[in-house]
Order: structure tokens, then sequence, then C-alpha cells
């Protein structure tokens, strides 16, 4: 079990950036933009789901999850820091966040639930941006045309989400949890993610009046389903996550950690697990 770096990035997003900012492609920045919407909320889920978790365990299990939980909690707090900012800018540019206020209100009914429950659902939506993380990395020409600041931004949050793949799912098992709750989980958590990040990008593309463009269809059709497609590259690794003998670890992680290496000025380390 490997510590994680807490970073904190060098990037300003106090000035404004463009409404199709991903390289002019309406598509692009209306997808990335739904995604950055879930965040903060999200990640905040996952930072008290895991924060449960650790305290059900006995006490010799929690000192040995403290250094990766503490270190998986400052990363997670640190890309809600930064997705907020950035949210900020899509407030002002006229865009309504449906997605967070959804999320909120499913969040409620978790209350008071088995810890194991809401782990599981975490490791499930951890697998999900480990996948999109690792074809993000693989394929960075998805955000052309970006400025750097917010290559940067998506980059280096899709390293740490590589980085800390695992923090969710070994807690799960080692509060007891079994195969067969964490697929119902990850079924449910499939449906949900996918349908409100769908939602959530047909909502922007609406408010910006670019929905119905060609442009903006052969984007989409490209982006997703294109040979180099999202969904066509990650539907393997999505389908995975069903093996028994599964486990986070088995995906390589070799590029997160390149990047992070590679990258290493345009960040400070402020601590590790």
């Amino acid at each position: 079990m490997s510590n994680l770096v807490i970073r904190r990035l060098l990037i300003d997003l106090k000035a404004p950036f463009d409404r199709h900012w991903c390289g002019g492609d309406a598509f692009r920045s209306a997808f990335f933009n739904a995604l950055s919407m879930s965040f903060p909320v999200g990640e905040q889920f996952f930072i008290d789901a895991v924060r449960a978790a650790q305290a059900a365990l006995p006490a010799d299990k929690q000192q040995e999850f403290q250094a990766q939980v503490q270190g998986f909690i400052g990363q997670e707090a640190t890309h809600r820091r930064i997705h907020a900012l950035f949210n900020e800018h899509l407030e002002q540019q006229g865009l309504h966040n449906a997605w967070a206020t959804r999320a909120t209100e499913r969040m409620k009914l978790m209350a008071g639930s088995d810890p194991r429950h809401c782990l599981a659902i975490t490791a499930a939506t951890e697998h999900f941006t480990a996948i999109f993380a690792e074809w993000l990395l693989q394929r960075p020409q998805a955000l052309a045309g970006s400025e750097g600041r917010l290559q940067t931004m998506w980059l280096w949050h899709s390293a740490e989400e590589v980085e800390h793949k695992s923090t969710a799912f070994d807690l799960y098992y080692a509060l007891g949890g079994d195969h067969a709750w964490r697929i119902t989980w990850f079924r449910r958590t499939s449906f949900i993610f996918l349908s409100d990040v769908l939602r959530q990008t047909l909502n922007n593309l609406r408010h910006d009046g670019t929905l119905w463009k060609w442009s903006t269809l052969s984007s989409a059709a490209g982006f997703l389903f294109g040979k180099q497609g999202l969904i066509r590259q990650t539907y393997q690794p999505w389908k995975q996550y069903f093996r028994k003998d599964f486990h986070p670890e088995q995906q390589d992680g070799t590029l997160s950690h390149r990047w992070l290496e590679d990258n290493a000025e345009k960040y400070v380390r402020v601590g590790a697990g």
C-alpha cells in the first residue's frame, strides 16, 4: 500500500476562460464542463465515505490505512477546491449545474446506511474516473487547443485519480464487503453516472445553443465512438470490474507516474499520507 502525495497545483483559475475553452469545440467543452460540475459534491461524498469506513475498522486496521486515507482525502479535497473555482466560471457563463443538485438529493438517501454501501459506490465511481483518466493521459489531444492552465488541471487530476484508484476498493474489502454487493452497486452507479453525464452535457449544449449543430454532433460521434473514442476504448476496462478477482492495481498506472514526474514544476508537494 503506497503513500499518496498531496499536491498544490500551480495554476491561476481566477481569470475567466472562453465558453468553448476546449479548442473551440462545443461538445468537448460541454462534456468536460459536465464532469467538473459533478466533482465538488461527488468528491465530498468520497471523502466522507472513506473517512467513515476507516472509523468503522478495528483499531489495528485503522492504523494500517491511516496514511492511505489521509493522502486520499488530501488529494480529493484539492480536486474539490480546484473544480469549485473552475465551476464558478461556468456559473458566470450562465450554465446551470443540475447534476450536483440531483447528486445531493440522492446522497441524503444514504444517511445512516451501512458504511460499506457508500464505500462500494465510491469504489465504483473511482473505477470510472480512473479508466477515464487513463484514457485522457493516453490521448491528451482531447484537450488540444485549450489553454495550458486548463490542460494542466485536467491531466493533473487524471494522474492523481489513477494514483489513488485502490483506496476505496481496499477499504471495502477490509470492512468485509463482498463481491455481490460490489457488483450490485457498480451496476447502479454505472447507470446513474452515465445518465447524469449525458443529461448535464445535453443541458450545457442546449443552453449554449449548439446542441443540434452538425459540428457538435460530429465532434460527439468522434469523441465517444471513434476508433480512439472514449466509449470504444474504455468498455473493456469498465467490464473488468465485474471479475471476482479484479483489483484496480491490475490496470497500468505508468502514464500517471510519468506525467507527475515530467510535470513536477507545475505543482508543489504539500504532504504525503
